[in-house]
């Protein structure tokens, strides 16, 4: 038998690499933006053009790359970040494997331009699909220029599975978010297809949060601060008040790298618990510096994830640092005893004396008398025990003479229950006499069927109700909604903001009818006839956040994804008390729907008992 075994080629290697490096132009955003900070740069420029599918740009002004450098640095395993196994355990640079560069050049155009400080001229490399194409000498200026064009364009079938230039915007954006908020001290700028988006300048962590989230943002962040032997914690939580139902502003910073875990959450939502609902979710943006032998940050491959050596005692500081932080800046509601009145005097009356009030006491009042006088503010009233016995037996003056005249009675009307039994009379019964109905534990919904009874869970009945009606209304087109008499405005941030401009028009054929009136607050004029008034943030908020998610990656366009978070949003809730009316019209539209046994969430409307699964019960 022949050896089966080989080698396989560098260029085939590279691309089953980039599967793990790269898995969407945001990904290549992420290892560019960290391979600049860790060449020393104080301004990185960012350059997007079709949502990274035909540009991926970053310019900075680091310490740059040789000629050798340059050519060594597409090489597999080449890196400046490590020299040894140990170097593992002490890592303070973003970038250590020496891959990143080397899987993008195997499935993608790159040039790469870099001139150190110290040399008059610099190098200009071309890379496509792993193979060199030419490398020349020519004037650039300091620092590094890579440009990565046309992703994925030798590898198909990798390219038909990246979403539309929003959805990839936005994963961009995010990557973006996660480098810039961990790094204030360098300048950064975020331009796609020609368009400014973000120009963030030196500044402190409070400033590029703002910066980044927009100046309402300031009002809304609670300073953190805590210093131990284990870690340091600093940054800022979200009031409670301001508790997002989805997880947008959620940034956890290691040794200034962008992590999710999972466990360090529940010590936020820990400490959160009972100021905010149930179904929200705290924000904040934490940075813990930690030493870096103490965490193993080569768990996953695009290093989000780290270990901790003692993960319980961090749990405990971090849940009691941000308690702490409630309290101390009085976040949690509390009595103030020793607050002064007077600030609270109106400015009308700041020059007006308070008048004491007088109490005048009758020491000659004596309630068992017959006849009292009783003086009060210079006014007499006299009490007359007699007059007011005389006046209540003048009730019953007459009284007599109307019992024994009969012909009274004729003008007396007496109520009572208006008689049914015509129904009974009456051959063709209507729907609801047919249908017996009740409400068991406010969640389900029980009728009757020939054979036997039918269990319906309420909520996800409503949902499929609600989710074939928006669904039909946004196909066809047909939608009414009710013009607001005050135009509603709403405090939305950039990247929000982009989210509603790109369902704009989806949300009109729903019944929204809104306009951009700033860069941080969109203006309603028109909401769905579903849709309170009351309810409209929360429905946007709503949609804004399954949007970003994606609904799990179970949608299949746009319109799913808004009719399925209205339906959700919208519909009925377990607890809810329904009246008999409702339970029989629920009971109607569901089997009026086309897919009434599964929810638009693919879970069991209602479960169907049998006569003889009672029967059996019984044996």
């Amino acid at each position: 038998m022949g050896d089966i075994i080989k080698l396989l080629p560098d260029h085939v290697a590279n691309q089953i690499a980039a599967g793990e490096v790269v898995q969407r132009p945001a990904s290549v955003v992420k290892e560019l933006l960290e391979n600049a900070i860790d060449a020393g740069s104080t301004s990185v420029m960012l350059i997007i053009k079709d949502g990274g599918k035909a540009l991926i740009q970053v310019v900075d002004n680091g310490i740059g790359m040789s000629a050798t450098d340059a050519r060594l640095s597409f090489e597999r395993h080449a890196t400046s970040k490590i020299q040894k196994a140990e170097d593992l355990f002490n890592l303070d640079t973003k970038g250590f494997r020496g891959e990143a560069l080397a899987s993008i050049a195997a499935i993608a155009h790159v040039e790469l331009q870099t001139k150190p400080e110290n040399s008059e001229l610099g190098t200009i490399l071309k890379i496509e699909g792993s193979k060199v194409i030419s490398q020349e000498v020519g004037t650039v200026s300091k620092g590094t220029s890579l440009s990565v064009k046309n992703l994925f364009f030798n590898i198909p079938a990798r390219r038909n599975f990246l979403k539309s230039n929003q959805v990839e915007l936005r994963h961009i954006t995010d990557e973006f978010h996660r480098v810039a908020l961990a790094h204030p001290a360098i300048a950064f700028q975020f331009h796609n297809n020609g368009n400014e988006i973000f120009n963030l300048p030196i500044s402190n962590y409070r400033q590029r949060i703002v910066n980044v989230f927009g100046h309402k943002s300031n009002a809304k962040l609670v300073p953190v601060g805590e210093d131990t032997q284990v870690v340091k914690i600093s940054g800022f939580i979200v009031k409670p008040e301001f508790a997002r139902k989805s997880r947008g502003e959620q940034f956890f910073f290691v040794n200034n790298r962008f992590i999710k875990s999972p466990y360090l959450y529940h010590a936020v939502a820990n400490a959160f618990e009972g100021l905010i609902k149930s179904d929200a979710h705290p924000g904040y943006f934490l940075y813990l510096d930690v030493d870096p032998a103490s965490i193993d940050i080569n768990i996953h491959p695009t290093k989000t994830e780290v270990k901790f050596d003692d993960e319980h005692t961090l749990y405990a500081i971090l849940r009691s640092t941000v308690k702490h932080s409630l309290g101390q800046f009085n976040v949690v509601p509390s009595l103030d005893f020793e607050k002064d009145q007077n600030l609270e005097t109106p400015y009308a009356y700041k020059n007006k004396g308070a008048d004491i009030p007088k109490v005048s006491v009758d020491a000659a009042f004596n309630p068992f008398q017959e006849t009292a006088q009783k003086h009060v503010g210079g006014k007499t009233y006299q009490k007359d025990r007699n007059v007011n016995s005389k006046a209540w037996e003048s009730l019953y003056v007459g009284l007599d003479t109307e019992i024994d005249n009969g012909n009274e009675f004729s003008t007396i009307a007496f109520e009572s229950e208006a008689i049914t039994s015509s129904i009974f009379d009456d051959q063709t019964e209507s729907v609801e006499t047919k249908t017996t109905t009740f409400q068991l534990r406010r969640k389900y919904v029980v009728t009757t069927i020939k054979s036997g009874m039918i269990v319906i869970d309420q909520s996800r009945a409503h949902q499929r109700v609600l989710y074939e009606k928006f669904l039909k209304n946004i196909t066809i087109k047909e939608a009414v909604s009710q013009q607001l008499l005050f135009p509603l405005k709403l405090s939305v941030t950039p990247s929000d903001q982009s989210i509603l401009h790109e369902i704009k028009e989806s949300l009109h054929t729903i019944g929204f009818v809104f306009d951009i009136a700033t860069e941080e607050t969109i203006e309603i004029t028109g909401v769905p006839l579903l849709v309170s008034e009351s309810e409209v943030g929360m429905v946007l908020d709503q949609l804004i956040s399954d949007y970003q998610m994606e609904i799990s990656g179970e949608s299949f366009s746009q319109t799913d994804i808004l009719a399925k978070t209205l339906s959700k949003t919208l519909s009925v809730k377990t607890g809810e008390v329904l009246d008999t009316a409702s339970q029989i019209a629920l009971v109607n539209d569901l089997f009026a729907c086309k897919e009434p046994q599964v929810s638009p969430f693919n879970k069991s409307v209602y479960v169907t008992i049998t006569e003889n699964d009672i029967d059996k019960k019984f044996i």
